[in-house]
């Protein structure tokens, strides 16, 4: 009779949510291991990019650049791949690797993929987050990048390059970048259960990701407004950059009051973070 007893309290105890853990779906967790810099787009604050070349161990350490985000008329262009490595030259970068396809079936070769495995760093610019989707969502060179972290190394990315970090591709549809949950859904997954938009305040989207959370609502929703960034390590991130970061977590926080106020599912609201405050996404809470 106990044994029958410990066994039923233990059903019960996960039903109702007592013990958690790895059992919990609804968990937001960043990487066990390494660095990731997501940013709003429209970034030139050279401490986000100062940050992510110490990170990846200096000005010579090497940096892949995947730049599949950008339409096919820039690669179209004769002077594309100099374009880039100029611009990232410019901003401190030595020691770079461009890489692109849009052929998956490329992205699963060792050929390929064998300049992430000796990078320190992998930096993605802006376009629009399903190119990436399409060419590496679990390819080989998707499963190189998750090595990358846990050696260490740090991923960035900038506008497109900041969503695709999520495990929900905000704005994924080939038609139009106005659909927030189109048909690609699926990002990269470098934080697992989250949506990530970018451009929040420049263009007037910081209402759109409750068309996301409506129908996902166990998401947390990140926004990142242009020129702004957010620094993760493991399960918490600080924010970088000149403006606003949005956080929809069905909670309204007031730095003022140094309060939290539980929202209810049908709410609207978010709240504004800024440079130097700091998050934790695994408890949802803000870290005073």
């Amino acid at each position: 009779m106990l044994r029958i007893f410990c066994y039923t309290l233990i059903i019960c105890l996960f039903t109702t949510g007592i013990i958690k853990g790895q059992l919990d779906p609804v968990l937001t967790r960043g990487p066990e291991n390494g660095h990731l810099i997501i940013a709003g787009g429209n970034l030139h604050d050279t401490s986000v990019f100062n940050l992510f070349i110490r990170l990846a161990g200096g000005p010579e350490a090497p940096v892949v650049i995947i730049p599949t985000a950008a339409d096919d008329s820039f690669f179209d262009e004769d002077s594309a791949m100099i374009t880039l490595e100029r611009r990232y030259h410019s901003l401190g970068f030595k020691n770079i690797t461009i890489l692109h396809t849009r052929d998956p079936g490329e992205a699963e070769t060792k050929s390929f993929t064998e300049p992430i495995t000796s990078a320190r760093g992998v930096w993605f610019p802006g376009g629009r987050q399903w190119r990436l989707a399409d060419s590496y969502l679990n390819t080989l060179t998707h499963r190189e990048l998750n090595n990358l972290l846990s050696r260490g190394g740090v991923i960035g990315g900038s506008s497109a390059g900041a969503t695709i970090q999520g495990s929900f591709l905000a704005r994924g549809d080939t038609r139009a970048n106005t659909i927030m949950a189109g048909d690609h859904l699926e990002g990269l997954s470098f934080i697992e259960n989250v949506a990530i938009d970018q451009h929040l305040l420049a263009r007037n989207r910081h209402f759109d990701m409750f068309e996301i959370l409506e129908l996902y609502p166990d998401l947390l929703g990140i926004g990142l407004d242009e020129n702004t960034a957010i620094h993760v390590t493991g399960d918490t991130f600080e924010v970088m950059g000149r403006s606003y970061v949005a956080i929809y977590d069905r909670s309204r926080w007031s730095r003022e009051r140094d309060t939290t106020y539980q929202m209810s599912a049908e709410s609207k609201e978010f709240y504004f973070l800024r440079r130097g405050q700091r998050y934790d996404m695994r408890t949802r809470t803000v870290i005073r």
